[in-house]
């Protein structure tokens, strides 16, 4: 009985520690700064600041094939995919806007400015200074998919 216990309290601390960890890493992630206008039973009002991108458009073959292919070009590109080969932090969220071509967007960290970054081995990444914007934002549970 007492194995039994020692074993589920180290898989308890495990557990703790583990999430710990995780909402430490989430912190390390610099994120699209906005501020809360009005919020609303199904959405809110954003205000974003103006950030600079790096994007790809490509043509809309579906949600997870196109956003999956977009995320994949822009991930080589800040895991060293560029002319210096050096690694440029992950920010959050992933933006993404769906017309008759869907293009991913990265923001660029704040420390970067558009002269200061390595120009990227794939030659349909641009960089793209996104304007101050106010949107209407939703939230929903699981992942995106055509439906959403």
């Amino acid at each position: 009985m007492k194995i039994v216990l020692i074993i589920l309290a180290v898989l308890i601390a495990l557990f703790i520690l583990s999430q710990i960890w995780a909402k430490t890493g989430q912190r390390n992630i610099e994120t699209y700064p906005f501020v809360v206008e009005g919020k609303y039973d199904t959405f809110e009002i954003r205000t974003y600041e103006a950030s600079l991108f790096t994007s790809v458009k490509l043509p809309y073959v579906g949600y997870k094939k196109t956003s999956g292919k977009g995320f994949s070009i822009l991930a080589g590109y800040i895991f060293g995919g560029n002319e210096r080969k050096e690694k440029i932090a992950m920010t959050s969220p992933v933006a993404m806007s769906l017309e008759d071509t869907m293009t991913v967007m990265f923001m660029v960290p704040k420390k970067f400015k558009q002269q200061s970054l390595p120009q990227p081995d794939q030659s349909r990444i641009v960089f793209r200074e996104e304007p101050e914007k106010t949107v209407a934002a939703i939230t929903f549970g699981g992942w995106a998919n055509d439906k959403k």
